[in-house]
């Protein structure tokens, strides 16, 4: 995969591949919350409050007085002013509502919790901006979009529900997210424990930074997926590659390929690395949504998508035609499961929305997580990691170079045993285990383990076809969240 296609799986998909900084495995991390039609958010299915909070725009620094609406929201119906507790999601990259009504797992828990679910919304993304329509003008209007600048958000908002809401005073907070939201939620425990009793990181990839689990890692849970999915599937798409550009040698072929894979452009010599990286990104995205059952995140797609991907990717040893053949019915099960779509559009994998570029921003100063293919280990084309590459592409697009050691600088890294009270889960089959917390580093350092669990399916509401290995996971991450509730309440009676 080309430079410009690997570093961006953590977040949505660009429409014309607009920033240059992202790469397909960088944008995946917040692509499962966005909708198809960023203009349909889902209808309300829960009972909330919308509120507003004035947060600086600058915490760490006094030369500026301005402030901006965070938006959040509120549900209380489980919640007892007695004995009960906040969850508090930490909101990533993107709109707030979305999020909430996807992550069904604290309307599942909140009435045996007796909670007040809170959900906050990340700086920069969906209402909260803090320059308004400039807020991605450049980068001097961009400086305070940080993570640390998001958990003094939090640590801000909940001090004000805690003042503000009769019976919070005294209540714990839990901390909950999934994805860059998991890692805020292990992160705001780490740097406020005085304001979050205990965090639930779902699928964080808190250790996907500098040296600290190899840079291929990502890529090979990926082609495991596929390998397990079906007979000689893997080896159908690392075959796929090479067949491409044999095809697109000439323009004849080129146009055999527009036609064979049904795409909406016609294809030219320039199209064909933009190409390679759409599919590429096609089967990262179906690694991360490879649940049990039905689901319409990225698309409308059936139970076990690659299962159903791979009856069509059997046998690598065809002609080029009939493996690009196949390739296209492979896809068409991912962007035309519904069989609505007349034609394939390689710009899009998902949906363009604003929090692509505020994602690209991040990508380019503090979230720089190294990714690289060999095509030995994974199914890819060979790509080594390329931090020049990418400051270069980061210094065109935005004015800025990133900072590759700011976040273990800032969290620790993988020295953070000092630390307590965080359960980090990870599916098996997401390859954001891959740079994920899975071994118990302390007794309150907690590893959880789903082997039938792609990207953060606990987060999501409880359903018929949940595997065994989601459901103990969620009764174990409820039991730590009552103890941290208990701890909290025996220490508060102490000091009374």
């Amino acid at each position: 995969m080309e430079p410009r296609a690997l570093l961006l799986l953590l977040l949505c998909f660009l429409a014309p591949w607009a920033t240059k900084a992202l790469r397909p495995a960088l944008r995946a991390l917040g692509s499962l919350h966005l909708p198809t039609n960023p203009t349909s958010l889902p209808a309300v299915a829960k009972n909330y409050s919308v509120l507003y909070f004035q947060q600086k725009v600058d915490h760490f620094g006094f030369n500026t007085v301005k402030t901006f609406n965070q938006r959040y929201l509120v549900a209380d119906k489980y919640w007892k002013k007695n004995g009960g507790s906040i969850l508090f999601y930490t909101g990533n990259e993107g709109d707030i509502i979305w999020f909430c009504n996807n992550t069904g797992f604290m309307w599942d828990v909140a009435e045996e919790l007796k909670a007040m679910l809170v959900f906050a919304e990340h700086r920069y993304y969906g209402e909260s901006l803090p320059f308004g329509d400039n807020s991605f003008k450049d980068s001097r209007h961009l400086n305070f979009l940080t993570s640390e600048q998001a958990l003094a958000d939090f640590a801000e908002l909940i001090k004000h529900l805690k003042r503000t809401i009769p019976g919070a005073e005294n209540q714990p907070v839990i901390a909950v997210g999934g994805s860059y939201g998991g890692m805020l939620a292990a992160w705001f425990r780490m740097k406020y424990p005085h304001m979050a009793a205990g965090a639930l990181a779902a699928s964080a990839p808190i250790w996907q930074f500098e040296d600290l689990v190899p840079c291929g890692v990502f890529m090979k849970i990926v082609t495991t997926d596929f390998r397990k999915s079906g007979p000689h599937c893997s080896e159908s798409i690392r075959r796929s590659w090479d067949a491409i550009n044999r095809l697109s040698n000439t323009g004849s072929g080129l146009q055999w390929l527009t036609g064979a894979l049904h795409l909406c452009s016609p294809l030219t010599s320039q199209d064909i690395q933009h190409l390679k990286d759409w599919i590429s990104e096609t089967w990262v995205n179906l690694a991360m949504v490879d649940y049990p059952y039905a689901s319409n995140f990225l698309q409308p797609l059936p139970a076990w998508p690659i299962k159903v991907v791979c009856q069509y990717l059997k046998n690598p040893n065809v002609s080029d035609s009939l493996l690009l053949q196949n390739i296209f019915q492979a896809l068409n099960v991912y962007y035309n499961y519904s069989g609505q779509v007349k034609c394939l559009n390689i710009s899009e994998t998902a949906t363009s929305s604003l929090g692509t570029l505020g994602w690209s921003y991040q990508a380019c100063t503090e979230v720089v997580m190294p990714f690289c293919t060999n095509g030995v280990d994974d199914m890819f084309e060979p790509h080594s990691w390329n931090l020049k590459e990418l400051s270069d592409e980061c210094f065109e697009q935005w004015g800025v170079r990133p900072r590759p050691s700011w976040i273990t600088t800032m969290y620790g890294g993988k020295n953070i045993s000092s630390h307590t009270n965080i359960v980090f889960s990870n599916g098996e089959l997401d390859p954001w285990s891959g740079g994920g917390v899975t071994k118990d580093i302390t007794d309150t350092l907690v590893a959880v383990t789903i082997s039938e669990g792609a990207h953060h399916l606990d987060l999501r509401a409880k359903n018929a076809l949940d595997p065994t290995s989601v459901l103990l996971a969620r009764a174990l991450e409820v039991r730590h969240m009552k103890n941290w509730i208990r701890d909290f309440y025996d220490r508060a009676g102490k000091q009374h």
